[in-house]
């Protein structure tokens, strides 16, 4: 039984951990899947090469009433998967023959397999029991899939396995109204593809603020077939397709289907509790804000523990766990206060803080402005009468408490307002104590703080 100063589970985030600090480290390193974690290999960075191509393939129909008469002659999509593939497979491998292979990482052992814990700070994988001073939980999570008769009869994918598609389906139902399902809708159906969404609740990305809800789902009814507050009854093959039976005794006919209800954490596969380590209510790893576990020495990072579930977190973390393991004496701690994430769908959406909802549940004071982008100059030049930008603050100091933006860049013109959240920059000095280039899409920030009936 071999006895490691450091155990990290997981290569995501996780793997960020190890630099020439851990070189006189005993560490072991453990992968159950794909080296390099969700975001290389199913998540953030093939999904946004497939937007990219799928914003690309929308370009035609947008074109028409600017006077510019565009067609899309065809969608290729072997070559499409293969040139995101082609580029992240190789990434991955190469990532985990550095780590067994190079010599900067001697001390480091590579395990594939899942790591269950067994005791305090013992863990076996398949067959081989480890144990370690010290263990990082980065174990990340993995696709949800609803308890649906007949679902496991027939052929579906969940977003791990969607995009290596050997072929385009005519025509893809999804299950989902949330981010994952936003962004898969918008890249088929930019690629020709009829898609139908089975949604259980009454809108598409509830958890975004009302208004920006509300807004993309009357869009999406435009564009996609949405069947709101409809759950499926059972599912059946039909032919080499499938057939979702709904609860309002209606069907959706798909050559294709989709599994996209959200992501639960691994905490159930590494047995945590073995390990002495507490679990949320909802299966996350219970963690400190120095993101230690209620086990003594076990920290825990990224999906397994952070209910946000984004990739800029679990970075954030894995350095505030890096500086813990060398500098125990001295921690640090998480910053979450201002959390932002994006959804790239059509149109894009980005948000950081307080929903409206969310300020008046918690009796929050606040007061908001809304700016259209068809109100900028740069919203008349493309023609944009959908998009606007959402601002709350506090009446008092005028200090932001949430900004919510649905409309082109969305994720990029939203970050000057993360900056002045994270650093307390209040509303009026960050509108008028710069310059704002004229015309460009960051306007619709800077009228929208203006906009806000702050004294």
């Amino acid at each position: 039984m071999r006895h490691f100063d450091l155990v990290i589970v997981g290569t995501g985030s996780g793997n960020s951990l190890l630099d020439s600090r851990f070189a006189d480290w005993e560490v072991a390193l453990v992968e159950r899947g794909t080296f390099g974690g969700t975001c290389l290999n199913v998540g953030c960075i093939p999904t946004k090469m497939y937007v990219h191509a799928a914003d690309l393939a929308a370009t035609p129909e947008h074109a028409g009433r600017l006077g510019v008469d565009l067609a899309l002659d065809g969608v290729r999509w072997p070559e499409i998967r293969d040139r995101i593939f082609g580029r992240i497979d190789p990434i991955a491998a190469n990532g985990e023959r550095y780590r067994r292979d190079h010599p900067d990482n001697a001390h480091v052992s590579v395990y594939t397999g899942t790591a269950r814990f067994t005791g305090e700070r013992r863990l076996e994988i398949d067959g081989e029991t480890i144990t370690a001073d010290r263990v990082v939980l980065a174990a990340g999570s993995r696709p949800m899939v609803p308890a649906v008769p007949g679902l496991a009869d027939v052929p579906f994918h969940t977003s791990d396995t969607i995009m290596r598609l050997a072929a385009l389906p005519r025509r893809l139902a999804i299950l989902g109204g949330g981010f994952i399902a936003a962004e898969f809708a918008h890249v088929f159906s930019s690629f020709g593809v009829e898609v139908s969404l089975v949604v259980r609740s009454d809108g598409l990305l509830r958890r975004e603020d009302r208004d920006i809800s509300m807004q993309f789902t009357k869009l999406a009814a435009q564009r996609w077939d949405v069947r709101l507050g409809r759950e499926p009854e059972r599912v059946e093959r039909r032919g080499d397709g499938v057939r979702l039976h709904l609860d309002d005794g209606a069907t959706v006919d798909a050559d294709a289907l989709l599994v996209a209800i959200g992501r639960t954490p691994n905490s159930d596969l590494v047995n945590a509790a073995a390990g002495g380590i507490e679990l949320s209510p909802y299966g996350y790893v219970m963690v400190d804000a120095e993101q230690r576990t209620t086990a003594e020495g076990v920290w825990a990072l990224g999906d397994i523990s952070s209910p946000w579930q984004l990739k800029h977190v679990a970075n954030h973390e894995a350095r505030v766990v890096q500086h813990n393991l060398l500098h125990p004496d001295d921690p640090i701690e998480s910053d979450h206060r201002f959390v932002p994430h994006a959804v790239f769908t059509a149109p894009q959406i980005a948000s950081v803080g307080l929903t409206e909802q969310e300020a008046q549940e918690r009796g929050v004071a606040y007061v908001t402005a809304t700016q259209a982008y068809s109100g900028i100059a740069y919203g008349w030049a493309m023609e944009d009468g959908t998009g606007f930008a959402k601002l709350l603050a506090d009446p008092r100091t005028g200090l932001l408490l949430g900004a919510h933006v649905i409309g082109p860049q969305a994720a990029t013109v939203i970050q000057p307002v993360i900056q002045a959240m994270s650093f307390g920059l209040d509303a009026r000095s960050m509108a008028r104590g710069q310059y704002w280039i004229h015309p460009a899409v960051p306007e619709v920030i800077e009228n929208a703080l203006l906009n806000l009936p702050l004294p």
